[in-house]
């Protein structure tokens, strides 16, 4: 897999949460030398309240901001934390992870991570078919240029065009999907001379066909849920509590998995999974509160068919339907009604363009960031679980 380090400048959304972990980090190290009973319940704790804290963030955000491009990378900013947190807990009660009955909920957590790995393909795809999807507006933009002297039928016909280019392609994405999401790709695989020439310059793909044409995100997110349900009181006591963080970052997994769903289109949409919130658990109040916060998003008559519950996506569907009623009402020469109506929606279709250039690419990293974190971490684990039955 190709590094995801941070290339160039800094992602512009900052993470207080990351240098709170940095210093539990090292409480963590100085500590590990004398890791009893105490420790152990203190580091759970705050792993806890980690989740609770990061999450109710994400839970009390307006309504404008919710399932905005900012938005999703801050829920995938908080998942990175938590994840990196739940690592540091493992690492530090190795010998507690592979005794039962700890090692079965670990390998079950883990077996969750593999499949996530398919949704973050996915996901990724999905931004690529948003950048196309805004390459048209970005055509429309180029036709409708202010600074051009006049403003003839033959820019009219190349913004009618791209529109219309814009409608089929978010169409075809809402009933039988694109060719992207037949063809997910890899992060871990480059594509070859022979497949480049086939595709825009600029945006260098790897394609898996670990995906098949069948493959479900709706199937594959219920296939996570499938058996996640709250630790029983002996198993909790079998693991001295540690059984508890186990389920919170495997429902924290889910949580994210399902909120990028429905938020970014991907192949075989669906929010309806079987899974029950942890309403006994003091960390679960966030997640309670924004599962129905975007399931309402969902139910809106303008976002039942949307081919994601993203906000730039909803943006751009309601100024290019805008921009083509324009189009095709106007009428030669033009009058300056329509100038002024034309400039305005030239405005619109801006500030979603912009909106889209400046949070595609900070998403995209972060959603191969997750992906990075996901893959070593269950590599890292099931290493050391492997290591249970051989000799010091």
């Amino acid at each position: 897999m190709p590094s995801t380090e941070n290339q160039g400048s800094a992602s512009p959304f900052v993470s207080f949460g990351r240098s709170i972990l940095s210093i539990r980090r090292e409480q963590i190290h100085s500590m590990e030398a004398n890791h009893g009973p105490n420790t152990q319940e203190s580091e759970i704790e705050l792993f806890l309240q980690l989740i609770s804290k990061r999450f109710h963030d994400l839970s009390v955000v307006s309504a404008d901001e919710l399932l905005s491009l900012a938005w999703m990378w801050k829920l995938l900013d908080a998942f990175i934390c938590c994840h990196e947190e739940f690592r540091v807990i493992l690492l530090n009660n190795k010998v507690q992870v592979c005794k039962p009955p700890l090692d079965r909920l670990v390998a079950e957590f883990f077996d969750r991570c593999l499949k996530a790995l398919d949704i973050c393909n996915a996901t990724r795809d999905g931004i690529e078919k948003i950048r196309q999807w805004e390459k048209q507006l970005e055509i429309v933009l180029s036709a409708m240029d202010s600074r051009q002297r006049t403003m003839g039928e033959g820019q009219f016909r190349r913004a009618r065009k791209a529109l219309m280019d814009l409608a089929i392609a978010m169409l075809d994405e809402k009933e039988t999907g694109s060719i992207f999401s037949h063809r997910n790709r890899s992060f871990g695989r480059h594509q070859s001379s022979k497949d480049q020439r086939h595709h825009l310059p600029g945006h260098s793909r790897s394609l898996s066909w670990s995906v098949s044409r069948s493959w479900s995100a709706a199937k594959q997110l219920q296939s996570i849920a499938n058996n996640l349900v709250p630790p029983r009181g002996n198993d909790i006591s079998a693991t001295n509590g540690l059984a508890v963080p186990v389920f919170a970052m495997s429902y924290v997994l889910m949580f994210v998995l399902w909120a990028l769903v429905a938020a970014i289109p991907c192949q075989d949409r669906g929010l309806q999974i079987h899974c029950s919130v942890p309403r006994h658990f003091s960390w679960g109040a966030p997640f309670i509160l924004l599962q129905e916060r975007i399931t309402e998003e969902s139910k809106k008559r303008e976002r039942r068919n949307s081919s994601g519950l993203l906000k730039e996506i909803n943006q751009m569907e309601r100024c290019a339907s805008h921009m083509t009623d324009l189009v095709d009402s106007v009428h030669f020469p033009l009058t300056d009604e329509l100038k002024t109506e034309a400039g305005q929606q030239v405005q619109e279709v801006t500030l979603v363009c912009e909106a889209l250039k400046n949070g595609l690419d900070p998403l995209e990293r972060q959603v191969r960031e997750v992906f990075r974190k996901i893959m070593n971490g269950r590599t890292e684990g099931l290493e050391f679980l492997g290591s249970v039955n051989k000799p010091e």
